[in-house]
């Protein structure tokens, strides 16, 4: 509808330059510039190569992405960008240019949360959330269950990751079985030819008095790296598939044993899936399997918008434009540890 908010959003809080225009709940580009090629040889992000990718990156996908949705920079109704959590530095280029932009087109400006922006963006494929929404999200950094009355204004956290995220522990297998960075793919597609029954790895936080929605992954990660050190000692072939296929179980089985947990305490008849591990396939499957079994809805993006882009932060930005959220001012700080429960950084009065 043309009477829908037409909003550009910049996501740069890791090692992706993402842009989106967003028109109310419809995609209209989501352009990406990736950086994961020039870290893997480092086994991991280096926040500097990241925030100077950003850099070069940064006027030829917003240009590219104008481009594709076909409009020009003048008929935008606003300027999202990603104000934090994430890499400090790399940060600092996605809303220095949004201010830039929004300074220099004199449209408003909206700083928003990373994580909120990763559930808002289900509603440009499923149409609009749910209220509340129950959010499950897994990512390099974050492993959270969150409960959403409102995307704009009111996110309630209700456990996370002590120790390492999911995707962190992806990552860190991977190297120990020497597939490589980025982890998660490779891990999900080895994990195709091997028996995840094979090897019985331990399920973090899952006994009687453990925190119910809290998330650990580093018990594992140890475990799965003394199993393989284990079987190498003693000459033993390591049985890739079968260790990779193994882990990626014990990761799912947790994950969407609490978020289901967590829906039927809190009375909630769905759960949405976000962040760069929604995109494993087997964590789709078990969840749609475990949630048709609770008579639960589920909601996951395509792959694409799992991981980090910029449609997501459009997405987000045009629900603050038409539930009339303050927009941010231009001396907007980057926040690397921004709290999920600040959905957006709004001026000060």
């Amino acid at each position: 509808m043309a009477d829908e908010p037409l909003v550009l959003g910049i996501e740069t809080s890791c090692d992706e330059t993402g842009v989106g225009v967003v028109r109310g709940h419809t995609l209209l580009a989501d352009a990406v510039a990736s950086s994961v090629d020039d870290h893997a040889r480092f086994g991991g992000v280096v926040p500097e190569i990241a925030s100077r990718a950003h850099l070069e990156a940064m006027v030829p996908t917003i240009e590219r992405a104008l481009a594709h949705a076909g409009v020009a920079a003048t008929d935008l109704d606003a300027i999202a960008v990603t104000a934090g959590p994430g890499l400090a530095g790399a940060l600092l280029v996605g809303v220095s240019a949004a201010k830039a932009y929004a300074y220099a087109l004199g449209k408003p400006l909206y700083g928003v949360n990373h994580l909120a922006s990763h559930i808002c963006v289900d509603q440009l494929e499923h149409g609009p959330l749910p209220e509340p929404t129950m959010a499950l999200l897994v990512s390099g950094g974050h492993s959270s269950l969150l409960l959403a009355p409102d995307i704009t204004s009111d996110i309630r956290p209700l456990g996370a990751t002590i120790d390492d995220a999911a995707g962190e522990a992806f990552d860190k297998v991977a190297r120990v079985l020497g597939l490589g960075f980025p982890g998660g793919p490779a891990i999900d597609r080895l994990a195709r030819e091997g028996d995840a029954g094979a090897i019985r790895f331990p399920r973090g936080l899952t006994g009687p008095r453990d925190a119910p929605y809290d998330f650990s992954f580093s018990g594992l990660k140890t475990a799965v790296a003394r199993w393989v050190e284990t079987r190498r000692n003693a000459g033993d072939d390591v049985p890739v598939a079968d260790v990779a296929a193994s882990f990626q179980e014990a990761v799912t089985d947790v994950l969407t044993r609490k978020a289901i947990r967590a829906c039927r305490d809190e009375g909630v008849d769905h759960l949405m899936i976000g962040g760069g591990v929604a995109a494993n396939s087997r964590l789709r499957a078990m969840a749609e399997e475990r949630c048709a079994a609770a008579g639960l809805t589920l909601r996951v993006p395509r792959p694409g918008l799992c991981t980090d882009n910029g449609a997501m932060v459009a997405a987000l930005g045009a629900e603050m434009v038409t539930r009339g959220r303050a927009p941010s001012a231009l001396d907007l700080p980057a926040d690397s540890s921004l709290p999920v429960t600040r959905t957006h950084v709004a001026a000060a009065h």
